[in-house]
């Protein structure tokens, strides 16, 4: 039986008397996009912690590659291959456009630095920004920025030798963006998770997004997953969170948190 790539079982996570999620359950295949949506607030930024070992549950388990996650994750290393594109590029501004993209590679591999530089170049060029590694990231523009966060994703440690599949995290990987730049995003998030024969999880509530990135989607709402299918099916299915979430109707079971 193929083990997933990264499991939820059972898992909940709260904050003090405020549960976030409840109890829930979920699998990452192999190869596979699932793109989790939801409104705004609902936890869906708190999945992807969860899988990146940057936060812990606290109840049930999630796992990566079959592994427990008992520890939070204090290096690359551990959970092994998973990176993790946030909403906001966060690119180090004292380091160039070469040093943010290679970073991991500087710190901790044995490669000398033509083979570095090379293979920073490689990466941008597969996101469309050849010939900027001398660049600040303040000297970019916001989408571009964005696309170096990309290549640093993509980047990888020939003498890390794993036959585990990587597993790319994409935080709202559009939000803000023009619909021009919002499609070059998406096709990278489709190029990226085929370089590298990843499994890939998006949040994201941009419907452009949900269309052109998806295998799978997962509708988030109450701490709870109200709904969970194809791509096609999303597109088809009269389920009412589906239907209120898709044309963004004011009635429905979802409703706005009171404060």
């Amino acid at each position: 039986m193929e083990v997933p790539v990264c499991e939820f079982v059972d898992v909940s996570m709260g904050w003090g008397p405020q549960l976030i999620l409840d109890q829930v359950d979920v699998r990452v295949r192999p190869g596979e996009r699932l793109v989790v949506v939801g409104p705004s607030g609902s936890g869906k930024s708190t999945i992807l912690r969860l899988m990146a070992g940057l936060l812990l549950p606290t109840g049930g388990e999630v796992k990566v590659h079959g592994e427990t996650q008992r520890y939070l994750r204090l290096d690359q290393r551990h959970p092994p291959d998973v990176r993790l594109v946030f909403q906001n590029p966060a690119l180090l501004a004292s380091l160039t456009v070469r040093e943010n993209v290679g970073f991991l590679l500087y710190r901790r591999s044995r490669l000398g630095e033509r083979e570095i530089r090379e293979r920073v170049a490689r990466a941008l060029r597969a996101v469309g920004l050849e010939g900027i590694e001398e660049r600040l990231p303040g000297e970019l523009s916001g989408g571009m920025q964005k696309r170096v966060s990309f290549a640093r994703a993509l980047i990888e440690d020939p003498t890390e030798r794993s036959d585990q599949v990587p597993l790319l995290l994409f935080d709202e990987p559009t939000a803000g963006l023009d619909p021009v730049a919002c499609t070059r995003i998406e096709d990278l998030i489709v190029e990226a998770t085929g370089l590298t024969h990843a499994s890939g999880v998006v949040v994201s509530h941009v419907h452009s997004t949900i269309e052109r990135c998806a295998d799978r989607v997962i509708l988030l709402y109450g701490g709870r997953f109200r709904w969970m299918g194809t791509a096609e099916q999303y597109r088809q299915c009269t389920d009412p969170y589906v239907v209120q979430f898709r044309t963004g109707s004011l009635s429905g079971p979802m409703q706005p948190a009171e404060h």
